[in-house]
């Protein structure tokens, strides 16, 4: 697989079970099959973990609101309407996961310094992760909502349509999240690359 077919890969799990496969195990899981749902789990849990993981900066967080997403969808795996999106219902579900956390008021830990990188000379490698840590901590920066939409636009390849949905937003309030958490982005990262 390429570096361009394993982006696509990445960024689209259906890419990985095709859309037919996906199907027959949402039917199979709701029809009870434990081993199909488990196969949805295995095609989806880096992508929500990873989604949960930018918005709390606290990797056992993550994991726990990550579990917490696929046991609830288990458990409403019923009221799933078939045709609908499977993914775009996932992280509505993690969402809501994660807002129940905010209104408990947990706390939220600093991003691991140890964020892996691609196979680099040490002085490449370097200026990679300060690069890596400095857009992390420009995105850190940024207010919930909008980060939330943003990365659900750029690490999931969501529409603006679907990020409304899981959001509980409409979808012109998605686009425009998306385009203020870009243009304050720049403002961030800008005065960095000047100097």
């Amino acid at each position: 697989m390429g570096v361009e077919a394993s982006e696509k890969a990445r960024r689209q799990p259906d890419a990985l079970m095709g859309e037919s496969e996906e199907t027959s195990w949402l039917v199979a899981a709701q029809a009870g099959d434990r081993a199909a749902f488990a196969r949805l789990v295995e095609g989806y849990w880096p992508r929500v973990f990873r989604w949960l993981y930018h918005l709390t900066h606290d990797r056992h967080l993550a994991e726990d609101l990550a579990q917490e997403t696929f046991l609830k969808a288990l458990a409403n795996l019923h009221r799933f309407r078939a045709g609908t999106n499977f993914r775009a219902w996932l992280f509505r579900i993690g969402h809501n996961a994660l807002a129940n956390v905010h209104r408990a008021n947990r706390s939220r830990s600093a991003l691991p310094e140890d964020l892996p990188t691609r196979e680099q000379g040490p002085d490449e490698a370097a200026s990679s992760r300060e690069a890596l840590h400095d857009l992390a901590a420009a995105v850190n920066q940024l207010p919930k909502d909008f980060r939330a939409a943003l990365l659900l636009r750029i690490e999931e390849d969501l529409s603006f349509r679907q990020i409304a949905s899981i959001l509980d937003i409409t979808e012109e309030t998605a686009r425009w999240r998306v385009f203020k958490a870009r243009q304050k982005l720049l403002e961030l990262v800008q005065p960095e690359m000047g100097s």
